[in-house]
Formats: structure tokens, sequence, C-alpha cells
């Protein structure tokens, strides 16, 4: 027999997530400057089916169609990004209100129907004029976020209940600046780690200028995964610990402990004790993105070299990703296992303690193909409906162990440009036909309304 769904608490925050740069396309309208991620999508080879993001999903145009969809599905938030350059064209200087009014006018929708808006300030889509004097590794670029942040809050703070400063600060540092996977590709490796301190200390900064401009319930959507030794050697230990370090505690501590993890400080740029009071200023809450465990060894031969997602990893680092077997796999070739959520969870609470605030689960979403029956139309995508059910019912045993978790998005509610894959993944709750750009709800849909309705 099925076990019997799982009731969450009443107020429980249901949502659903996209970003700017993954969906909006129109990247010269109404005075939008470029992106790294624009720069990025027209150098030869750095997209893997070779496409780019100029049209997307027509979220630009199409936003009331797509907020239709959200108001169907009964969600009771959107977790949407601003992009920068559409606000601030050189990442500073003079506002580009049109920009601006775009976001009003999603935000005004959004409120018209009942659904929270909830903006991300940068999902990973630094200003290019800014990516040229240095990015994410030049200091001041956390100033200028700081600005920008004053900027749409000035606008949107009236009716938008919920913010999140930066999206997954790790993916920026790791596969932008250290492998080179993503904008702006740079491969820097560990000479990386400065970007890591840059966006924290953007998010601290951004934090003040949020909350001085009436601002409500702050916090960061970052990236965490269980880390699973995969081995019993000393090696192998020390090596699941350093991954530990540089992708979970790495951004963790700072934030809620006001400390980098021992012999980190010294390799960062200063003043570091100085920044860590503006790093570690009280959230309102804790955003986890989930999506599998790693598991960690120590390095292994140049012809054993780490391939995780289509990513691969140096075989000169002092760790080797493994695969995780066992398991049922995505479309991009990640495990599916719920319960990594429960211990993810169980594990900040026991880390972190009373340090750690209410948490929401700001991302967590598979990648499958399925597409419309050619006969009915209908997109049966079970594996989705069979990934998600397992997630909720993780996440209910965590919130029974004790976790304080208030909400949970799904990534994401249209399939999108999905950056360095391009179009081949799909993360859609909605189905996008990228030729016509005709919306079809997708099973997983369906699954996903009853549960929100019922809150089981």
């Amino acid at each position: 027999m099925t076990a019997p769904a799982p009731q969450f608490p009443a107020g429980f925050l249901w949502g659903v997530s996209a970003s700017a740069f993954q969906i909006e396309g129109s990247p010269t309208a109404d005075g939008r400057g470029p992106s790294s991620w624009d720069a990025f999508t027209k150098e030869q080879g750095r997209i893997k089916d070779g496409s780019h993001a100029d049209v997307a999903t027509d979220h630009y145009r199409r936003y009331r169609e797509d907020v239709a969809l959200m108001s169907e599905l009964g969600v009771g938030a959107y977790r949407f990004s601003v992009s920068w350059s559409r606000v601030l064209p050189e990442g500073h200087g003079p506002v580009n209100r049109k920009g601006l009014d775009f976001y009003d006018r999603l935000v005004d929708e959004l409120c018209a129907s009942g659904i929270d808006p909830v903006p991300t300030l940068f999902h990973w889509d630094t200003p290019l004029a800014l990516e040229e004097r240095g990015g994410w590794l030049d200091r001041d670029t956390a100033e200028r976020f700081a600005e920008y942040a004053s900027v749409v809050a000035q606008r949107l703070a009236d009716r938008v209940p919920m913010w999140i400063t930066i999206n997954e600060p790790a993916e920026v540092t790791l596969l932008g600046y250290g492998l080179g996977e993503h904008a702006p590709g740079k491969q820097l490796v560990f000479d990386a780690l400065p970007v890591a301190h840059h966006q924290l200390l953007a998010h601290g900064l951004g934090v003040q200028a949020l909350r001085a401009a009436g601002a409500r319930r702050i916090g960061i959507a970052a990236s965490h995964s269980p880390v699973w030794t995969a081995g019993d050697s000393d090696a192998d230990r020390e090596a699941a610990a350093l991954y530990d370090t540089l992708t979970n505690r790495l951004f963790a501590d700072p934030l809620l402990t006001g400390a980098y993890p021992d012999g980190l400080d010294a390799l960062l740029p200063g003043p570091v004790a100085e920044d860590l009071k503006t790093i570690s200023a009280p959230l309102d809450w804790y955003g986890i993105n989930y999506y599998n465990p790693m598991l960690v060894g120590a390095p292994q031969p140049a012809a054993d070299a780490s391939d995780f997602g289509g990513i691969e990893i140096p075989s000169d680092l002092p760790f080797s990703i493994r695969q995780i077997e066992g398991y049922e796999r995505t479309d991009f070739d990640w495990p599916v296992v719920p319960d990594g959520l429960r211990e993810l969870l169980a594990t900040m609470r026991e880390r972190y303690g009373d340090r750690l605030p209410p948490v929401y689960i700001t991302e967590n979403g598979c990648s499958y193909g399925d597409g419309p029956d050619p006969a009915t139309g209908r997109i049966a995508d079970a594996r989705r409906i069979a990934y998600h059910e397992g997630h909720v019912r993780a996440l209910h045993e965590a919130i029974a162990e004790g976790s304080d978790v208030r909400g949970y998005f799904i990534w994401s509610i249209l399939d999108n440009f999905e950056w360095a894959e391009g179009y081949r993944q799909r993360f859609g709750l909605v189905h996008v036909d990228y030729e016509t750009q005709r919306r079809t709800p997708k099973e997983s849909y369906a699954w996903y309304r009853d549960l929100i309705r019922s809150g089981r």
C-alpha cells in the first residue's frame, strides 16, 4: 500500500522558480545592457547545443501568460530574478527606467493574482561592463551590487514580501571562475576564492541596502549537498572534508557564524575580519538549493578524471568526485536521492543550531525530456512526479525531525535555457516548444496543483 500523503503545516509556502537570463529573452529590448552570459553564449563551443538565450522562453513579452499558468497552478509565491543589466545597463550609473518598469509590471501582475513576488537580485548574469573590469574578482563589484539592490528595492519593496540577494555563490565561484564551465569562463581553480568572498560581501552590503530601502524578510539562496565519503581511507575522508569545506562551509559558515572555516581567511582578500561583520548580518531566513549528494574521495589518476553532469573535474585537484551508484538518474545524469534532502537539513540543523534561521527550499528539481504525445498532446512525465513526491516526503520527515522549513520552490515553472547545456535539459512543470513558444502543462503540473490544494 502507498503510504498516506504527509500533511504540511498551515501557511507552508509552495512556490515555483525561474531566472531572468534563462527565460526572458529580449536581450536589447528597452535599453537592456549585455551581461557576462550574453558574451559567453556567443563564444564558440561554450554552449553544448550551440544555442543562445536571445529568445529563451520569451518571458519578457509573455509574462502575463506565464503568471496565469502560475495562478492556475495555485502557488503562493514565484521566485524570479531581476536582470541587473536590464536595470543598470553598465552595472552602475544611470537607471534604465524602462527595464525597471518591466519588473514593476511583473510584480503588479503577481500581486493581482495572489502570488507573492520573491525576487533574486543576482542569478549569475553579471553586467558585462562590470565583468570586463574584473567581475567578482574585483571588490568594487560588491559595492556596485549594493547600489543596484537599493535601486530595485526603492521601486518594489512596497509589494515584495521576501527578497533573495544572491543565488548560488558556490556555482559562480567554482563553475564560472574556477573551472571555466560557466560565464565568464575563467579557469583559476583555487585562485577563484576571492570570488566567493566578494559575493558574500555583496550579499552583506545588499542586506544593508535592502533594509535601508524598506525591504522585509531578506535571505540568500545557497546550494548545498551532503558530502559522502567514497572510501574508508584517511585520504578519502580528508578529501571529502575538504570538498565539504569548499562547497558548503565556505559559504554557510561566514553567513551564519561570522567566521570562515579554519585556514581559509589567509586565502581571501581583506579586510576579512571587518568584512565578516557585514557578511554575517542576521538573516530573516536561509534558502537552500538541493539537487543531490556528492560522493567524494581521494584524487584519482588522470585516466579516471571525474565527470559530473557533463562537467569535467581536473585530475590535479586534492579530491575526486565519484559516481553514486544504485539510484535512478535524471537526464542530466544526476542521482535521484530524496533522503539526501532530509540528511542535508539534519546536518545544517546540527552544524549551526539556533544560528540557522527558518529555511526555505529555494530550488529542487529534475531534468527529464518527456515531450507531448503525438496523438493526445499529453506530457506524461511520471519520473518528475516521482522525483518531487519523494523529495516532498523527505522534506516532511525533516520537519518532523525538527528542521524549521517554511516553504518549497520547484525548479522550474518552465522549460528554459539551461546555461551551458543550452536547451538540451528540461526542468519545467510546463513544456515549452521553443519554435512556437507554446506552453503545455505537463502531468507534473497537475500533480503539484493537487498537492498545493490539498496541503498533502
